[in-house]
């Protein structure tokens, strides 16, 4: 999320675990629903049998792309995903990919 942030980004952290805590300084949201705007990107830090549900939120609330970390693999939810329009990316961390590019 810290980088992210430092890319210029907006992040919204989704956990309702943590809901109503803070990270860096920003509070923490039970669902993506929540999320006062459209949602560009969705990037899933959950265990991959967990990602399903999130991708299908992501579905819900109209996202563009959902981004599964290292690690996170579902396909079936990637193909949910992609049958409802949004770009998926899984397996894959935006920090490895930005330095990857040379946009660090």
């Amino acid at each position: 999320m810290r980088y992210l942030l430092d890319k210029g980004h907006k992040v919204y952290p989704i956990n309702p675990t943590c809901a109503g805590d803070t990270l860096h300084g920003h509070k923490v949201l039970a669902s993506l629903s929540e999320v006062p705007e459209p949602i560009h990107m969705v990037d899933i830090f959950r265990r991959s049998d967990q990602a399903g549900n999130a991708v299908d939120e992501a579905i819900r609330i109209g996202a563009k792309t959902v981004w599964m970390q290292l690690g996170v693999i579902d396909q079936t939810a990637a193909d949910r995903g992609t049958k409802a329009g949004l770009t998926v990316i899984m397996d894959r961390c935006p920090v490895i990919e930005y330095r990857r590019l040379g946009m660090d």
